[in-house]
């Protein structure tokens, strides 16, 4: 099962997964974009999907995806990929976008783990992959939630690998922790493409790629390309003061422009 599967790296994770083989069911909002997903792995690798649209920020859609999940016997993998991101300062942004951010990361991601792991520790067997981001590793003025958030998925994850480890389970969890990719995501949070260097831009097949290898591995944490992995080792050793220093300056940036 993919969420946010209609674009991006979620479409990425549809497509790979069904070159190796797998059925799969696929969530998001967008209906028509989820179909003509389904419809093509369907034809070009010979698998079953299963498109389901829901808003996972709702209750109701969020309970029927989890009963989805209950009634899936055979569940080797939920992908927690369903994310958006806002730009602005918390105090000027809209509420309700940040309500629905904290329920889409946190609540959703929380919930359907905990529907998926309940059968797959039963079944000794399976996975989880939270798309998660080289964000959470620091706070960035303009994007307080979002970093949050993904702080928290990263905590959530590693907290669960470690419990799945002590009770002997199989079962593998994994924070993945994307920078800049090319998709929708940085489109509807309205940043400028043109503001970050070409280099530091990847593709969705190429996250998801390393995403999978990682989960082979068993690896609870995989941040793709040489450069975040250079970035995150420096944010998580360079003096917490310097790094406060670097984001006042950059929320002053912010306020001038």
């Amino acid at each position: 099962m993919i969420t946010g599967a209609s674009s991006g790296i979620g479409a990425a994770f549809a497509e790979a997964l069904a070159a190796r083989g797998l059925d799969l069911v696929l969530v998001a909002r967008r209906k028509e974009l989820l179909e003509r997903l389904a419809r093509g792995l369907e034809q070009s690798r010979g698998i079953a999907t299963e498109v389901l649209e829901a808003d996972l920020t709702l209750n109701q859609d969020l309970a029927l995806v989890e009963q989805r999940i209950a009634a899936a016997a055979n569940l080797e993998l939920l992908v927690n990929n369903a994310g958006f991101g806002t730009r602005g300062k918390f105090f000027n942004v809209d509420a309700r976008s940040q309500d629905q951010m904290h329920r889409l990361h946190v609540l959703a991601t929380m919930r359907l783990t905990h529907a998926a792991l309940e059968g797959m520790v039963q079944r000794g067997r399976g996975g989880v992959i939270n798309v998660s981001s080289v964000a959470a590793f620091w706070q960035s003025p303009g994007s307080v939630s979002y970093c949050a958030t993904k702080c928290w998925m990263n905590s959530f994850t590693e907290g669960l690998a470690l419990e799945l480890a002590g009770s002997r389970s199989p079962v593998s969890v994994q924070a993945l922790c994307p920078g800049y990719t090319r998709s929708e995501f940085h489109d509807t949070a309205g940043m400028k493409r043109e503001a970050i260097p070409s280099s530091w831009w990847m593709t969705a097949e190429d996250v998801v790629a390393a995403s999978l290898r990682g989960l082979e591995r068993g690896d609870t944490f995989v941040i793709p390309g040489w450069r975040y992995q250079a970035a995150v080792f420096l944010l998580k050793h360079a003096p917490r003061v310097l790094l406060r220093r670097i984001a006042v300056h950059q929320m002053r940036r912010m306020g001038r422009d």
